[in-house]
């Protein structure tokens, strides 16, 4: 093969389409680096939600104290009684919650691990450090304790990581195996009405994985059920409509929304509160962040607090379909003009 030939090869491998596809995997490559070490290599505690149980004074004093640690680890607020700070926490308005014994010198923290076991050590580590350089002690209980199957209150995580992952690739396959682009509106509802068809399957079967198979969660299968279908759905609907505005690039700004800022800032590894202010920020807006909060308020929290992450998944589903069907109807009228 002589030199001439050799760089034509080369010339007609290496075309401007294939170059930007090429700087685009990079640039998603640094990105993906960037999101999850920014996100994940020193996560601390910041503004916690945090109870306080004492008598009025005490309570004041001692909600003062907390806001003046450095860092700012705790969002303490006064609390009437030990019943009213565990409803809160099962409610998912407090992370946690320090009941103050004026009378003696042992105090009871209650944390919730069920809402991520990271964030529960975390706070005993912090209380038991306030309270031992007072000469008091703690001892806690753990009002939503994770289940013994769910190492680190992962799983809640873990099964709707595989939603989305399961909600995108069909998505990305449905839109490619006829070209990138909807070819009409009735093209469009089939890649609609099929993704829907997928995402109820994956969503039981995603539901029976984690409930009765492995028992790694407790909680209503149907309500996972549900759960796995919406995110599935919401995920590859938001897949399509990217793929119907930008032809294969969509395929790479959903891996960029799900994977790389959605993974993150889910509050899975460390829960939001640990989280970077911008993690912390778009973790709950996007679909695999909405997702854990749900799944973790079914399996610990008897299901509490999850209307408006349903409403984000939901809205997610919406725009999907509405931005599909939109650039399919445009595409199809301009090929009529």
């Amino acid at each position: 093969m002589t030199e001439n030939s050799f760089l034509a090869e080369v010339k007609d491998a290496v075309t401007p389409r294939a170059t930007l596809l090429v700087l685009g995997v990079v640039a998603l490559q640094l990105l993906f680096i960037a999101s999850y070490v920014g996100a994940l290599h020193n996560p601390k505690p910041k503004d916690v939600p945090f109870g306080v149980v004492a008598p009025q004074a005490a309570a004041q004093q001692a909600v003062t104290r907390l806001e003046q640690l450095p860092g700012s680890p705790l969002d303490p607020r006064a609390v009437a009684d030990a019943a009213t700070a565990r409803k809160q926490i099962l409610n998912r308005d407090i992370d946690g919650a320090l009941i103050i014994d004026p009378a003696g010198t042992t105090d009871t923290l209650l944390v919730a691990s069920g809402g991520g076991t990271v964030l529960a050590t975390a706070l005993e580590t912090l209380t038991a450090t306030l309270e031992k350089a007072e000469q008091r002690t703690v001892r806690t209980i753990d009002v939503a304790p994770a289940s013994p199957q769910d190492f680190d209150g992962l799983s809640s995580f873990y099964v709707v990581v595989g939603w989305c992952v399961g909600g995108y690739l069909c998505a990305s396959i449905l839109a490619i195996s006829t070209g990138a682009r909807p070819a009409n509106p009735r093209r469009a509802v089939i890649r609609l009405v099929v993704m829907a068809l997928v995402s109820i399957v994956g969503g039981l079967g995603g539901a029976v994985i984690v409930g009765p198979i492995l028992d790694a969660l407790p909680g209503s299968v149907m309500a996972f059920w549900g759960l796995g279908a919406l995110v599935t759905f919401a995920v590859g609907a938001a897949t399509l409509a990217l793929q119907g505005i930008f032809g294969i690039i969509g395929i790479g700004l959903a891996i960029l929304l799900v994977v790389i800022a959605g993974n993150p800032s889910a509050g899975g590894a460390f829960p939001l509160p640990m989280l970077p202010p911008f993690w912390k920020a778009i973790g709950p807006a996007l679909p695999p962040g909405a997702g854990t909060w749900v799944a973790r308020s079914i399996a610990y929290f008897k299901g509490n607090d999850t209307t408006g992450a349903l409403l984000v998944l939901s809205a997610w589903s919406a725009a999907g379909i509405a931005v599909t069907l939109g650039a399919a109807g445009l595409r199809k009228k301009r090929v009529a003009d």
